[in-house]
């Protein structure tokens, strides 16, 4: 799923030069006037009344859809292509946000429980999704989700189809939900709630997990722990399944093997066979992606397993399931560590 990252601030000069850059590349691209009026509008609104919605109702909100020359700054810029391993992990993995991982742990015991239950989802993976999201609710977006997502799939033509999809999406989800259009606020890629749902995603994985009729993620901790693990389960999470093993290498790997794809292609036999192999006491018959992490002290290598995959199916990046992982296991230790104590 495509998410937002937590940004540091860069120098001003660095700031103010990608800016121009951004801008410039995109400036010949953005369409002057209302969304309403945008070319690849048209077709969207005739998809939709043939849904049953009303033309001039969508007009108004495509009209009242403001563009955002910050979002369109801050997509150019992901921390993933930024940082080294070393780096990203230490933006997630830390002590306050362990810490608060431990908090919101405690104060959803019963519903975590619940839901690893139902699901087979491991309580510390919920809580550290949830934790890198959005800092357990404290940090989640600041832009009309409707502004977002029309600024996106109009005016950011690398990724316009996907965005106004999303666009699509959430028209139904407001109607289906009973939701003004300009209401819900998330990130600059218009991912909403604890968990940050794209809409598609509200709309296929969002559940109702406290039983009041309502799939409320923006401020019912409730649900949104059953959506996040609702989501992994429908992503193919094996429960009880490991997430990553680590790797012996005879001899360097073919650097074509490495990072080819997050998708589990071969098994770890078929690893082995290769060269390559893992002294962790894991089934050799399960698939493995052979995934490298440039760190400040050279490179470090994992295989990635099926649930490793799972994780990023929510951000498409390895640091990012990696980083999850982690904070999930330094969250997990630090629990249990308490319970000794």
């Amino acid at each position: 799923m495509f998410k937002k990252v937590f940004r540091p601030w860069l120098p001003a000069a660095v700031t103010l030069l990608l800016g121009w850059q951004v801008q410039t590349a995109v400036a010949e691209e953005l369409f002057q006037g209302s969304y309403a009026d945008h070319p690849d509008a048209a077709e969207m609104i005739a998809r939709l009344v043939g849904e049953g919605f009303d033309e001039q109702y969508l007009r108004n909100v495509l009209d009242n859809a403001q563009r955002q020359q910050s979002i369109l700054d801050l997509m150019d810029r992901p921390a993933e292509r930024r940082f080294n391993w070393t780096e990203y992990r230490a933006l997630f993995v830390e002590p306050v946000r362990i810490s608060q991982g431990l908090e919101f742990w405690s104060e959803h015991e019963e519903t975590l429980q619940r839901a690893e239950d139902t699901f087979g989802v491991p309580a510390e993976i919920i809580v550290s999704i949830i934790g890198v999201e959005t800092r357990y609710g404290r940090i989640m977006g600041r832009h009309r989700v409707l502004d977002a997502l029309a600024t996106l799939g109009f005016d950011y033509p690398r990724r316009a189809e996907f965005f106004r999809g999303q666009l699509e999406d959430y028209l139904r989800l407001i109607r289906e939900e009973s939701i003004p259009a300009g209401e819900l606020i998330g990130s600059y890629a218009g991912a909403m709630g604890y968990g940050q749902f794209i809409p598609s995603s509200y709309r296929s994985y969002a559940i109702d997990f406290d039983g009041d009729g309502k799939r409320n993620i923006w401020s019912n901790e409730v649900d949104a722990i059953g959506s996040v693990a609702n989501y992994f389960k429908e992503h193919g999470w094996i429960p009880g399944g490991e997430v990553r093993s680590n790797v012996v290498m005879n001899e360097p790997a073919d650097p074509e093997w490495i990072n080819a794809s997050l998708l589990p292609s071969l098994t770890l036999r078929e690893w082995r066979d290769r060269g390559i192999h893992t002294s962790s006491d894991v089934s050799l018959d399960q698939t493995a992606a052979l995934l490298s992490f440039t760190t400040d002290d050279g490179e470090q290598y994992w295989f990635g397993l099926q649930n490793f995959y799972v994780i990023s199916r929510y951000n498409h990046s390895r640091m990012y399931a990696m980083a999850v992982y982690e904070l999930s296991q330094e969250i997990r230790q630090a629990r249990e560590q308490l319970k000794i104590e």
